[in-house]
């Protein structure tokens, strides 16, 4: 039997037929677990051991009324190649045996409360694409080790509290196409070495405590950003012309920190992908001099109020009062005055 996804009530009972079915491929509990307070903790571990010759994959998905730790016989499943436990109210730290796995492709263990600390064994992974563990509550360091993960394709730890600076051994990451440290409390400054990430498509630091400046990234090393968000990252300094080497993107967020300068014109012409452009609540300033053509392109994805420096040039966009940019006022020009 390949694949079984248990139909399951209210009160699930996992029965003993289950572990026979020795050539089990796939186990999915989807929405199992709906009354409170539910463990999955009912079978013995030998007995999971059973299907630890076959399973690849293993799904625990959207049980509002699981809890516990995270099941032990999970680490005596190691032919798994893809573990996902998503959206239930597991608890309590992982496991540093979580290492054993060493054929998992995926491990998604998002939304869920898992406390304490990313182990730094997790280096044993070594084969794996895909490591989300957002939406938890883990603390402390993102584990250097995390840099050897050299196969990784995607990175999501966003929506903790993980502290301190980002490792720049992560630098080794060259296959890395999501990074997502969203709603953390890292810091130390937007690491250089995050150009080394050449692969990268999305670039997500939002809200953490990062500080510094946008001038120490060489930009042009990642040409295949469609994604980059780095709002409300405590960042100063100007927005540097280098940005503009980001051809592919469409997505740029820098809102809510403390950026001074002005907003090239060029944008509109140097990044043609460019469809959501958001800079509201910092200090730049003069005119904006972008064409009707651009503010029709941008529509309402384009966010620069709380500049109040910041003013548009009224004639660009005449006839155009959907697309006059939110929350800034029209420049004001100097009559002439004729002598008599």
């Amino acid at each position: 039997m390949r694949d079984n996804s248990l139909a399951c009530t209210e009160i699930p009972v996992i029965r003993p037929q289950l572990f026979e079915l020795k050539h089990l491929k796939s186990l999915s509990l989807f929405n199992c677990f709906t009354s409170p307070n539910q463990y999955l903790t009912s079978v013995s571990d030998e007995k999971w051991l059973d299907l630890s010759n076959n399973l690849e994959t293993l799904e625990i998905r959207s049980n509002p009324g699981l809890i516990g730790e995270l099941p032990s016989f999970i680490t005596s499943l190691t032919n798994l190649q893809s573990l996902v436990v998503l959206e239930n109210r597991l608890t309590g730290s992982l496991p540093e045996n979580l290492a054993k796995l060493t054929r998992l492709r995926r491990l998604v263990l998002s939304g869920n409360r898992f406390t304490g600390r990313i182990p730094e064994e997790v280096h044993g992974l070594t084969g794996l694409l895909i490591l989300d563990l957002s939406r938890n509550f883990f603390s402390g360091p993102l584990p250097l080790s995390v840099g050897g993960l050299s196969s990784l394709l995607k990175l999501d730890v966003s929506n903790n509290y993980l502290e301190g600076k980002v490792p720049i051994e992560l630098q080794s990451l060259k296959n890395l196409t999501l990074f997502d440290l969203t709603n953390n409390r890292f810091s130390g400054g937007l690491t250089k070495e995050i150009q080394e990430m050449s692969s990268l498509v999305e670039l997500v630091l939002s809200n953490n405590h990062l500080e510094g400046d946008l001038t120490g990234i060489k930009w042009r090393n990642l040409k295949n950003l469609v994604l980059l968000d780095l709002s409300n990252t405590r960042l100063k300094g100007e927005i540097p012309w280098s940005i503009l080497e980001l051809k592919k993107l469409r997505f740029l967020g820098l809102s809510n920190n403390s950026l001074g300068g002005k907003l090239f014109p060029q944008m509109e012409t140097e990044m043609p992908c460019l469809n959501a452009l958001y800079v509201n609540g910092n200090s730049i300033s003069g005119e904006l001099e972008f064409s009707k053509k651009f503010y029709e392109r941008m529509g309402r994805r384009l966010g620069v109020w709380g500049n109040p420096s910041l003013c548009y040039n009224g004639d660009e966009i005449k006839n155009l009062r959907d697309h006059a940019p939110f929350g800034v006022n029209q420049c004001k020009r100097m009559k002439a005055v004729t002598l008599a």
